[in-house]
């Protein structure tokens, strides 16, 4: 019997199909809906996303703000800068009698080379690139000049642009550098792959005040097409961008150049690891100047310690300290000027033996003439019969010292005030084993100068709105605490004109007939590195002088170190400062030697921009000046010096006129700072060889100068 065949259960599996198709869809329809309502899948931000393939932002930079001086001279701004393109891309043209890429590519290689400073081949390599829209012209193509892109506009060669940017630029080169320090330019590629230049503040008032300076950028969001392109007739989201604050210094034009005058002199004549000078105003605490040498030139940051060194760098300040710690004895009232010790050596408890100067010593003197020969000696019998380490270190704490004073710039440092044993209190007496810096320094002297009221020393006259002309804050005199009676601010004021004044004391060096400064100086020897004691060459020294100028109704506080200085030779701290007090005086028209202002054949110089060539060297020249014409111009586009300097007669003046063929002026005969500062000027750049005055130049005289050049100077001393 034939056995019946099992049917399939068709339905059974029609049903787990249906049943897996729902699951499917179910599936699909979860992740739809999770894509429709989340905000971000597998790490990725669905908005995001969909903006940036259908929007797109363009930033509009804020301008940095302006960094002035107290006079209104512009110390740091924005220049633009330009980066050369070149068009390849044939499609760029629809009209053939208006070309609107590169068509001769050897004439654009021939006529560019001699602007940019490069071959025609190495132009051409850049032109002769396969399947690119556009090319641009290595590092020799960028940061441009506004004069080198009008010679580049004036040949007319289609197919050429120009990219503009900022970059930041400081007019009188390593004037004040320290105070400015220098902001940076950094290039980065945006989302859209488009070249962004921010502008960042990394020393100085451009770092502590970076926030400030920058302003706030803003942007424009709008649609875009596949290419791009904004959409016509869709709309737009703008936020206009703020600009930065611009910043009104403390610092005087006319007194940071008497000290950078100096400081330039002293390179040149003398040998010295560092030297550094800081001015105050008396009444105020204001920053007036401050300088190190060396220095560096913010455009092009040759700089060789990053610390300022009259804020960031405490070193032992020797024997200024003992007009400290003077005043902590007359504070307790026990001071009696009258009251003598015999000097020239003291041995410790422990057998220390401690000495002046003048190890053979005076004999037995009086503290009042001890003060003007700066006699360690003195300071120790002070310490010993009056003080203690709690008092003195109480005392120069209440001055400032061992703290920050709260200075406008990064990175101020504290100093230490370390001594605890017999030994290191009477050394700290006289500036050694403890450190401080100039602006501590500057902030105690202020005592001196105010009744024996402290002022906390300050940097920023004011900070201005540029947009609104606001003055959105304005620095002003702060009186910290009264740390001294008039009586003693008197008694001090008095021994220190006798250290200056009195023939064979210790300042005497400083004595300027008439002028009434007054000071004192300081002597510290420089301890080893390896911690074994102080090191004992003539040269291991740093002299120091803390002066007052005028003492009657004075008008600015001078604090200055030199590190190291040959042979100890201390005739480069006191000539720099005398001859600063001189300018001092004649600005302030305090100079006792001359009434008549025209008696001091000194002038400070206008700006002559936009004037005619033939009005700024007609009135220069009836001044007295030597004037020397770079180009064949009509109209002054800049000039050396700057406006503002002071100038005397019989100076090289030299102007720069709207000429695009400018060629290399002379300078034989300058010194190294002038010729490297007018060179810079003319966008060249400038290679020394040797210290002092200019003797030969490696490109000469009437060469036309383009882009990139550099020139080599030979320098010798002035016998």
């Amino acid at each position: 019997m034939r056995k019946k065949k099992k049917t399939r259960n068709t339905i059974k599996y029609s049903k787990l199909v249906i049943l897996l198709s729902l699951f499917l869809f179910g599936v699909m329809l979860l992740r739809v809906s999770q894509l429709a309502l989340a905000d971000e899948i597998d790490g990725t931000n669905l908005q995001a996303l969909k903006d940036k393939r259908t929007t797109k932002t363009d930033i509009i930079k804020a301008k940095r703000g302006n960094i002035y001086s107290s006079d209104n001279e512009i110390l740091a701004q924005n220049v633009s800068s330009y980066k050369l393109i070149a068009y390849l891309s044939p499609s760029r043209t629809t009209d053939e009698d208006n070309p609107q890429h590169v068509v001769d590519k050897e004439k654009t290689a021939r006529e560019l080379a001699p602007i940019l400073g490069i071959s025609e081949e190495e132009i051409l390599g850049y032109l002769n690139k396969e399947n690119v829209y556009q090319t641009e012209f290595g590092s020799a193509g960028k940061g441009l000049t506004e004069l080198t892109k009008d010679k580049i506009e004036a040949l007319n060669l289609p197919g050429l642009d120009f990219i503009e940017s900022y970059k930041r630029y400081y007019p009188k080169g390593d004037f004040a550098s320290y105070i400015l320090g220098y902001a940076k330019e950094e290039t980065n590629i945006n989302e859209d792959n488009e070249e962004e230049t921010t502008i960042t503040g990394e020393m100085g008032i451009e770092k502590y005040y970076d926030d400030a300076l920058k302003g706030e950028d803003g942007y424009t969001t709008y649609q875009k097409d596949l290419s791009g392109y904004k959409i016509a007739g869709t709309n737009e989201i703008s936020k206009e961008a703020v600009d930065g604050k611009d910043i009104y210094l403390t610092i005087n034009s006319s007194i940071q150049f008497f000290v950078e005058q100096e400081l330039s002199k002293a390179e040149e004549e003398y040998n010295y690891e560092w030297f550094t000078i800081m001015i105050a105003d008396a009444k105020t605490g204001a920053i007036l100047a401050s300088s190190t040498s060396p220095s560096f030139d913010p455009n092009v940051r040759n700089i060789t310690n990053y610390l300022d060194l009259n804020v960031s760098s405490p070193y032992e300040p020797g024997s200024t300290m003992k007009i400290f710690t003077y005043m902590a004895t007359m504070e307790q009232g026990v001071y009696n000027g009258n009251e003598t010790y015999h000097s020239g050596t003291y041995v410790t408890s422990d057998g220390t033996e401690i000495g002046d100067w003048n190890r053979a010593g005076w004999g037995d003197i009086s503290f009042d003439r001890g003060f003007a020969l700066s006699s360690n000696v003195g300071v120790i019998n002070l310490i010993d019969r009056y003080l203690s380490a709690d008092i003195l270190r109480s005392y120069y704490k209440r001055l400032g010292f061992g703290k920050k004073t709260g200075i406008e710039l990064p990175n101020e440092a504290t100093g230490e005030l370390d001594f605890k044993y017999e030994t290191e209190i009477f050394n700290a007496g006289f500036g050694q084993g403890i450190t401080t810096t100039p602006i501590q320094n500057i902030q105690a002297l202020t005592s001196l100068t105010n009744k024996g009221v402290m002022l906390k020393p300050y940097l920023v006259e004011k900070i201005v709105d540029p947009g609104t002309n606001e003055v959105v804050y304005e620095g002003e005199r702060v009186e910290i605490d009264t740390v001294a009676s008039e009586t003693t601010v008197n008694k001090i004021k008095d021994l220190m004109w006798q250290t200056v004044n009195t023939p064979g004391m210790t300042g005497a060096g400083y004595r300027l007939d008439g002028y009434n400064l007054i000071g004192k100086t300081g002597t510290a020897q420089i301890a080893s590195e390896d911690g074994s004691g102080y090191l004992t060459g003539a040269s291991d020294i740093i002299s120091s002088f803390a002066g007052i100028y005028p003492q009657d109704d004075p008008k600015v506080i001078i604090y200055a170190s030199v590190k190291r200085p040959e042979g100890g030779n201390q005739k480069v701290i006191w000539q720099a400062i005398k001859n600063i007090v001189v300018n001092i005086s004649k600005y302030y028209g305090t100079d006792p030697t001359t009434t008549n202002e025209e008696e001091l054949v000194e002038y400070k110089l206008n700006s002559y921009t936009n004037k005619s060539l033939d009005t700024a060297r007609g009135e220069l020249q009836n001044m007295g000046m030597n004037v020397t014409v770079i180009g064949n111009g009509t109209k002054v586009i800049n000039q050396y010096p700057s406006k503002g300097e002071k100038i005397t007669k019989g100076t090289n003046i030299f102007l720069i006129t709207n000429d695009s063929n400018i060629t290399v002026p002379n300078v034989v005969g300058l010194s190294s700072k002038q010729a490297e500062d007018l060179l810079r000027l003319l966008n060249m750049t400038v290679k020394l060889e040797g210290n002092g005055y200019v003797t030969a130049q490696s490109i000469p005289p009437n060469t036309p100068i383009t882009s990139g050049m550099e020139i080599t100077l030979a320098l010798a001393p002035k016998f």
